[in-house]
């Protein structure tokens, strides 16, 4: 038997409440909408999430206009499970974030976030509760919108050419060629980290290493 077992979709015109689930966690990924930002530093949010859905048979992504996302959702063991790409791009995510806790009635408590972090080396993963946006244009929308108190996973972004570069087009610059090699360990350790978290493990803080 599977480790997962699928249940049927249903439409997402109103909350769902499934009998027998009592726990809603919600996961966000964050990056910027367009063909051109594909690959990307900043996109690396998306990335993760779409890995995330691919290896769990989420159902596929879904726009929705009102809550300013692509959705996707699937009840996992007794945890109903939304995960959500917002589209608004980076620097107005909390408008999306917002409306989705405020349509699913979730909590920051049941909250998490992937997204790129300058503040940390590539090859590492910080998860962590709260904190600053650390010049993060998404993390700040989200406070803005949210408050603190939502969990977050940090991908670490920087490396030696980040000091030497403007910030902004680092990190709307597509990762070198040997980063690319290390981008399969990564999705599948930010994988590991969300599947823990959605079987019931705590989001401790702590920083995990992926270079293969």
């Amino acid at each position: 038997m599977g480790l997962f077992q699928r249940k049927s979709q249903t439409s997402t015109s109103a909350p769902l409440y499934t009998l027998g689930t009592h726990k809603t966690l919600l996961i966000i990924g964050l990056g910027n909408i367009g063909k051109e930002y594909l690959g990307t530093r900043h996109n690396i949010g998306f990335a993760c999430l779409d890995h995330l859905a691919s290896k769990l048979d989420f159902p596929v992504w879904t726009s929705k206009k009102d809550l300013k996302c692509q959705l996707t959702r699937q009840t996992i063991s007794d945890t109903r499970v939304i995960l959500a790409k917002p589209t608004t791009y980076m620097n107005l995510s909390g408008q999306a974030v917002q409306a989705v806790q405020h349509f699913y009635k979730i909590t920051n408590q049941d909250t998490v976030v992937v997204h790129d972090e300058l503040a940390i080396s590539f090859g590492q993963i910080r998860t962590s509760t709260g904190g600053s946006d650390a010049g993060h244009n998404g993390v700040k929308s989200l406070i803005e919108h949210l408050g603190e108190g939502f969990g977050r996973v940090r991908v670490g972004i920087h490396n030696a050419v980040a000091d030497k570069a403007d910030s902004a087009d680092f990190v709307l610059g597509k990762f070198s060629s040997d980063e690319t090699k290390q981008l399969d360990p990564l999705k599948r350790e930010v994988n590991s980290i969300l599947s823990e978290y959605i079987h019931g493990q705590p989001f401790a803080q702590e920083t995990r290493s992926f270079i293969v």
